[in-house]
Parts: C-alpha cells; structure tokens; sequence
C-alpha cells in the first residue's frame, strides 16, 4: 500500500485486480515469509519469486527501498558492489506517489519526476509534496476552459466513470459538466472514459494505449516540452538512494495508526470464521508447493510461465512435425497443449552450449510481458534439449504480407510501424534488464488476427546490463541489411543497433519493397550500394534544405494514393534518422513513439490531408 498523509493506494502487485486475481490470499493471520539461501522467496499468502542468479553461496538482502520499490541484492565478491536480482517494479514509474500529488513520473529514459502543464513544484527541491496548479479553478463555464492533450499519459485511481463505452465528445462534457472533474482519461480503441477527481499516481508510458486531457483555463499558456524531457534532476534511478533529494515515499504517519488499528480490529473479528479454513488449505499447500518448487524450479510471478519436459514437447508437436519457421537460433513448431492453447516450440541448437547461460536467458524473457512482445509461456532444459514455448500468433510474420501480392492498408502500415516501436522502447527503457534484441527485421514481427505487431526472439543476444558500458557481444548478430554499422566497426553494441534497424524497417513499410535487397550502379565506377543508402542520402538532402520530400513518388504504389501524407512523412523523417550511419544521431525509441502518438489519430486517407 502506498498510505500518505490524506491518500491511500494499492500499488503492487497490480491495483486493478482483486486479491485473488493477484494469486495472492488474505485468508491467513501469520504473515510469514521466508527468503531461502539459494535466493528462492515465498510466503504464506502463496506469492514467490527468484533471485536471477539463483544459487548457493550468496549473500543477499531484500529491501523495501525510499522510492517505494522492494528490491533483492545479491553482493558481488569481487567488487563489493550490491546488484539488483529482482524488484517488484522493473518500471519505477508504476510505484504510486512517487512524484507526490499532480507529478508525472517520465522515463528519460531513466525515471524522472516532472509537473504538467500548468502545474509546478510545490517545493523546489521535495517530490514528496508534489506539484501545484498555477492558477485557480471554480466551477466555470465550459467557454473559460479548454483541454491539453497528453498522449501515453495518466493517473491511476480516483476514476469518475462516465460511461463504458463513450465517444470522446461524450466524454469531454461530462468533464466539463462536473466541477470536481481535473481532466479526463480517454482510450480510443476502448472508448473507455474516466473522470479525474484528482491527479495522483501520474505517469507517461509509451506502451500506455490512452491519452489524458487535462482540464486548464483557456488563457493558460502551455507547452508539452516539460512532460517529454523530465524536469528534476534529483529524481534519481532505480537503486540510486545515495543523492539528496531521491525518491522517498510519504510520511506514513497520523492516519496510517488509526487506519492500522481498525483493520487489525476487523481482522481479529474474523480470525476465529476463517481458522479451520486457513489450517486445512495451509497443509494442503504446503504439501503441493514443496512438490512444484523441485519440480519447475523458476516460477514467474502472474503468469501460466512454467517448466515442460521433453517428453510433452514432444509429444504436443506430434514429433516435432509441421515445422512454422526456422531462424539463425532454431526451428519453430506449432503445438497445442493440454489446457488447448496453441502455441509455438522452438528447438535451440547450439545457441546455449552453457546451461547456465540459458537458464539466465529463461529467467529474463520469463518476466518480460507487453502486447507487442511474444509472450514466452514456458521452457524445457533436458541436457541437450532446450526449448522455448511460445504463445502461437496466427497471421504469420511483416514480410509475407508486406513484400508479397498482399496489400496491407495504410491503416495497419502506421499501427505496426507504432506498435514495434512501442515494443522495442518496453525493452530498451522499462525491462529490469537491459535487452537488445540484435535482430530486429520482417520476419521477427509477427502479427496477430487484427495486425497488432509482436516482436519475436528477444532475449535471445547477450544481455547487457544497465552500468556495463564498454560490453562488447562475443558473435555477431543480425541479418545483413538490417545491421547496423557499428557491427563492422567492432564498436560497443548498444540499443541504438535495434534502432537502425528499425529504420530500415521503416522505410520498407512505407515503400512496400525490401531496400536492403536492392543495389544500383554508381556512377561510371560501377561500384555497387544499397537502395538503401541512396534513398538515405537523397532524403537527407531533401529535409535539410527543406525540400519536398515527394510523398506520393515514395508511397507503395499498391495503396493507390490511400494514405496519410503527413503519417508518410514522418514515418520517412523517423526511418532516415534512425538508420543515420552515427548512432550518436539516432533517437531513442521512446522518443519514437511519442513523435508517432502525435500523429496516431491522423485521417489515413490523402483527401482530409492534402499538405506535406
């Protein structure tokens, strides 16, 4: 619970579910945990987790952090150093109240308080308290006010529901009709609707599907400026508790005593209802936990995540027949488990010749959810056999629809290029690991039964860690094309090789062509190079000195003009600066998608949208 001075919140393990949804239980008076000495934890309440470097043979510690986020350490010998194995939060901003009331916690890409628009500090150097509106509000008249959009932006709770299904001119007045209302939380996808009663638990994720508005005087002048970039350098990263002014949670005092009493009071009420329960499920859990902790060994937390034998594999791939894909890493199999879930086998070769290696790979991917990333639901590890089970994503991958005769609609063009970009932030900015995919192309984004994109085989290159700079990969990765320079160059690898190849992929989805396949002639040298690096080059040009870009002469010709140009021209912008040769001069994916979120509601078709 986060409980501040005149606020209480739930916050972990997730604050829109119940108990029981969270597989936890309150039906036990004990409250014991225990935090074994190969780094395994559980507790009476049936929640567990482990440490990624699971073993015997070191110390730890688990800490409730001052930013709120429970953490376990495990201490390296040679260094001395305390590092990070696990924490309930890979995302700090998901922590409630970390930025006090109003603020927005924004990843930079480290977390980062900032206030909105509008708003500023309560106190120059105290997040604690918040930030407050630079102006007064009474009931208006809906002509003295006006709304701010910020996209991938909101604050958790302290919902007015007005409607389930609503449409955003609904919405917008029913904040208008109601003086308590601060703003409006709206999902076009859902036509969800929630009223803003108080801006609390404020946060921007670019994986985040809403936008709020934010309801301000209509002579207010404000910028979005201070919400994409962050504003308090004292903000400090995850594990970072060491400079003045870090995170804290609120003074838990005051009402959390009188609070405190009462639930303990109500709970001693229904102590001797629940006893016989709790005793007779407490055996019986006890008796099949130890039964599943030697069995599966690794449990991911909120998930089907768990352990198969070769056997099962085996068996629900009918002997590893109908093979759907092979890559560098192995070949794919489509099976169908017990429970009827259809999913995906693939059998490594001899990417893993280390088992440990693996079963840290298994331990990273096991944790890593987002609707744009395939989610892995389980693994088997029998000597030479290793597998990795997939959920199974039904409409094949980018490159049999984009350079086939299929023609894919501007409208699913724009939402893939988003939703990739979405993915590859999630793994950049937000995992509790570092991963970089290394071999970002078509045939490794699948695409679901209404072409959302999933990203497929991350987790699969070496993991860097967040504070290891000069790492270096021991084999090259990727797909020629698709590669980066710096792979060449036997520079240090880091995120922004996916960003190059992101790019590319960018540019392809715009003009419906492979550009890493193509080579022309140059000049009368006949030296060769890559469409690619000629379309680079002229576009480079063209946006430099301002020059129309001449969207209709670089569009797919199979859309026949149905498009978006101002969507086509800053997929161009974005493709040409990411794949720039410099990776100092490439963005970060976050910024991305926030350039991409700007233009996500643009009409797709050239007749509402004639100007470049």
């Amino acid at each position: 619970m986060y409980d501040g001075p005149d606020i209480s919140s739930l916050y972990w393990p997730n604050p829109a579910v119940d108990v029981f949804q969270n597989e936890r239980t309150n039906y036990n008076s004990s409250r014991i945990a225990v935090l074994d000495e190969t780094g395994h934890f559980q507790s009476s309440d049936r929640f567990q987790f482990d440490a990624s470097d699971r073993g015997l043979g070191i110390k730890r510690r688990l800490t409730m952090d001052q930013d709120g986020n429970l953490r376990l350490y495990s201490l390296k010998k040679q260094s001395g150093s305390w590092v990070v194995t696990w924490q309930a939060f890979p995302g700090l901003c998901n922590v409630h109240g970390i930025c006090g009331r109003n603020g927005i916690c924004v990843y930079t890409p480290e977390p980062k308080c900032t206030c909105p628009p509008g708003y500023e500090m309560s106190e120059p150097t105290d997040w604690n308290n918040g930030c407050k509106p630079r102006f007064n509000f009474t009931c208006s008249k809906s002509q003295d006010v006006k709304f701010l959009a910020l996209p991938s932006t909101d604050y958790y709770g302290f919902d007015a529901i007005y409607n389930g299904n609503a449409s955003f001119n609904f919405c917008r007045q029913a904040c208008l009709d109601d003086c308590s209302c601060l703003g409006f939380s709206y999902r076009e996808s859902q036509r969800w609707c929630y009223g803003k009663s108080l801006l609390f638990n404020g946060y921007k994720d670019p994986s985040f599907p809403g936008t709020l508005h934010l309801k301000l005087p209509i002579s207010m002048v404000a910028s979005l400026e201070q919400i994409h970039n962050g504003s308090n350098p004292n903000c400090s990263a995850a594990g970072d508790h060491s400079a003045e002014g870090s995170l804290t949670m609120y003074d838990t005092t005051g009402k959390r005593v009188r609070w405190t009493y009462l639930y303990w009071f109500l709970s001693a009420i229904g102590a001797a209802e629940i006893l016989i329960f709790f005793s007779g499920w407490w055996i019986l859990f006890r008796k099949c936990n130890a039964q599943s902790i030697v069995g599966d060994g690794y449990h991911a937390i909120m998930s089907q995540f768990r352990r198969f034998s070769y056997g099962e594999l085996k068996s629900v791939t009918q002997n590893f027949k109908g093979e759907i894909g092979r890559g560098a890493s192995g070949s794919v199999y489509k099976g169908v488990l017990a429970d009827e879930r259809v999913v995906a086998v693939k059998r490594l070769g001899d990417v893993y010749p280390e088992e440990e290696v693996f079963w840290a790979e298994v331990n990273t991917i096991g944790r890593i959810n987002h609707m744009n990333l395939v989610r892995m639901w389980g693994f088997c590890c029998e000597g030479k056999h290793k597998l990795l089970v997939y959920e199974y994503v039904e409409n094949m991958s980018l490159d049999k629809h984009l350079f086939s005769g299929n023609i894919v609609e501007w409208r699913d063009r724009f939402r893939i290029a988003l939703g990739m970009a979405r993915g590859l932030a999630y793994l950049h900015h937000e995992c509790l690991e570092w991963v970089i995919h290394c071999d970002v192309k078509p045939e490794n984004i699948l695409l679901d039964k209404t072409f959302e994109p999933k990203i497929a085989d991350f987790g699969l290159a070496k993991l860097l860690q967040r504070d290891t700079v000069n790492s270096q990969f021991s084999r090259v990765r990727g797909t020629k094309g698709y590669m980066a320079p710096e792979w060449a160059l036997n520079l240090p690898i880091t995120t922004k090789v996916d960003v190059y190849s992101y790019g590319v992929m960018v540019l392809e989805i715009v003009r419906g062509v492979r550009l890493s396949n193509l080579v022309v002639k140059k000049g009368k040298t006949k030296e060769w190079e890559t469409e690619l690096m000629v379309f680079n080059r002229e576009m480079k040009r063209r946006i430099q000195f301002g020059e129309d870009l001449g969207i209709e002469y670089l569009v797919d010709k199979r859309l026949k003009g149905q498009y978006s140009r101002k969507q086509a021209r800053k997929l161009v912008e974005i493709g040409v600066s990411c794949a720039a040769e410099d990776r100092n001069k490439r963005p970060t994916m976050a910024s991305v998608v926030n350039q991409l979120l700007e233009l996500d509601d643009e009409p797709n078709l050239p007749k509402s949208d004639h100007q470049d």
